[in-house]
């Protein structure tokens, strides 16, 4: 806030500072030889003497406006910043967060050896989160600074700084975005205050909306459902979106009678949305719907003399599968059969199938040849609909054998598709499968699997991707090739590789079957993913509290959440969170 204010005020004659101060900068923009003010026209007809005394007078006015400045009123100080209960950091741990604030700028140039501390900074802040510690108050200005400059970072480096820095945020225009989704006061208010969510719910911005329903959902979701319920009929469109994807957050039979009336609301996109909802609850009278149509078109195909699946897709959308959120028009490209075929299956609950196919599993279904190439939409909307159901037996069935190349297989060709089913199955047959995949297939295209383990990788996967580094080290080719699986590894991995990966990080150069230079940029490379997992070990170790046994060889750590459900064409985006790997 300004707290000064200036003597320029009108002089005898009606002349003012003010004034002259326009002209100067007037007679700057269009030139002195078009524009000189009337002070500088003596003496001044050569251009360049013209323009140093403009620059003279210039300098002048400037001094006399600011020794003419006089103090403005005080404004109250801020009160004083709230308690932070929990434990400070360790005091190693605290020098390691100055270092990695210091350095969370993404280098630019080359690294050499040197561990990215851009990428380290997440991984430690979701550990010291894990550990319940609170940030040390001299630093919470560079805290904050980092989570203005990467949104990836927000969630846990406000967590870190807690009620502080909230109190901090809001003396500093720069950092208002920590005070979004909180109430005026900087919190939002207990979902077991009545009166507080109400009020925020009837007068709060959207974003504060947003996280409070959020917020009443997760604790209680019959009372969340009530507070949407309450204003539904007033709210805009796109407020209304919103809103109806937060009730993913214990989405239960509960919510049907909602939902089904929300099939019927103007905006196409919450209708979908509402669609999608109801598609992952098998109990609800919408699967039971979708469930009639989808098997009044896909099933045993009579005419073949073994057993296939024969299909039939629907030859119009009529009213009441538009009601119930299936698009007429298809995407660009997209034949109308074929989009409203997908449309149901994917919806229907995957319960119906086995009784349609004779009493078949998902795994034998999913075997059956499919009549007049259909299979690939029909497994792409199987695909869609185990990943909205969280079935693991379907993804286990679609994803088949990894042996088996992508392209070939089962279920969809799709990596990103495929990384959503494997985060169905366990932790320990996810990584499993996907290590079999890499040793058939190598990393090019296992780099979204990857993505889909728990962190640390298990030690079979990180044995195959470190194989499947060094077969591609003595195959010619240079690491940047394989920058990407280098970034993941050195996030992922288990810092107990490191003395595996030791022989090749001190292999020397010059083999005769490596491109000229090729083996020295592998051996950096593996140096720095050496040097990289040696400081995982040693902020695990930091950050582990006094008194405390650090965590057992393959204790799991904080993983990201496991991928959204596949959004439909016709449906509106919505924000995902981008999460990193922890230490």
């Amino acid at each position: 806030m300004d707290t000064t204010t200036t003597t320029d005020s009108p002089a005898p004659g009606g002349d003012t500072t003010a004034t002259a101060w326009e002209e100067l900068v007037t007679a700057a923009l269009l030139g002195t030889d078009r524009r000189t003010p009337a002070g500088l026209a003596r003496g001044t007809a050569d251009g360049e003497a013209a323009a140093h005394a403009l620059l003279d007078a210039a300098a002048l006015h400037t001094v006399r406006r600011r020794a003419g400045l006089r103090p403005g009123p005080a404004v109250p100080p801020p009160g004083p910043a709230p308690e932070d209960p929990r434990e400070p950091l360790p005091e190693a741990a605290r020098r390691r967060l100055g270092l990695l604030l210091a350095g969370r700028t993404a280098p630019t140039g080359r690294r050499g050896t040197d561990p990215d501390l851009a990428e380290l900074l997440p991984q430690w802040l979701v550990l010291a989160n894990r550990h319940g510690y609170k940030a040390p108050p001299a630093v919470l200005p560079a805290l904050l600074d980092a989570a203005r400059a990467r949104t990836d970072l927000r969630p846990h480096a406000l967590r870190l700084a807690g009620p502080r820095g909230l109190w901090l945020a809001r003396l500093n225009p720069e950092w208002k975005f920590a005070l979004r989704g909180t109430g005026a006061g900087g919190g939002l208010p207990s979902p077991r205050d009545a009166e507080g969510v109400r009020a925020l719910w009837g007068e709060g911005l959207f974003a504060e909306r947003v996280a409070l329903l959020t917020a009443v959902r997760t604790e209680d979701p019959a009372a969340g459902l009530a507070l949407l319920a309450s204003t539904w009929t007033t709210e805009r469109a796109e407020d209304r979106l919103m809103f109806l994807d937060s009730l993913r957050t214990g989405l239960s039979d509960a919510d049907e009678a909602f939902l089904e009336e929300a099939l019927g609301d103007r905006s196409r996109n919450v209708r979908a949305t509402a669609a999608e909802l109801l598609s992952a609850l098998p109990a609800s009278a919408f699967a039971d719907r979708m469930a009639a149509r989808a098997v009044a078109c896909v099933g045993p195909d009579r005419t073949a003399d073994t057993p296939t699946i024969g299909v039939e897709a629907p030859h119009e959308c009529d009213a009441a599968m538009r009601r119930d959120g299936v698009v007429e028009i298809p995407p660009a490209g997209r034949g109308e059969r074929s989009w409203w075929l997908g449309r149901l299956v994917e919806s229907a609950p995957l319960s119906c199938w086995p009784a349609r196919f004779g009493g078949r599993g998902p795994e034998e279904i999913v075997a059956l040849p499919v009549a007049d190439g259909w299979r690939d939409e029909l497994h792409a909307a199987w695909c869609r609909a185990a990943v909205r159901q969280r079935d693991a037996a379907w993804s286990r069935a679609l994803l088949g054998p990894p042996e088996v190349p992508p392209a070939t297989g089962p279920g969809t060709p799709s990596l990103a598709e495929r990384a959503q089913l494997l985060s169905l199955l366990p932790p320990e047959e996810r990584a499993l499968w996907v290590a079999r995949f890499v040793a058939a297939h190598g990393l090019p295209e296992a780099f979204q699997l990857l993505g889909a383990c728990a962190v640390p990788w298990a030690e079979p996967l990180g044995r195959a991707v470190v194989d499947a580094l060094d077969a591609a080290r003595e195959a010619g080719g240079y690491p940047w090739s394989f920058s990407g699986v280098m970034g993941l590894a050195e996030r992922c991995l288990d810092p107990e590789a490191a003395r595996r990966l030791e022989p090749l990080a001190a292999r020397p150069d010059g083999a005769e079957d490596i491109v000229p230079g090729a083996d020295g940029y592998w051996a950096e490379a593996f140096r720095r993913l050496v040097s990289t997992l040696r400081l995982r070990a040693a902020i695990r170790a930091e950050l582990t509290p006094p008194g405390a046994c650090e965590p057992p060889r393959g204790t799991p750590e904080p993983a990201p959440p496991a991928p959204a459900p596949p959004r439909r064409p016709d449906s509106a985006p919505r924000p995902a969170p981008v999460t990193r790997p922890s230490p």
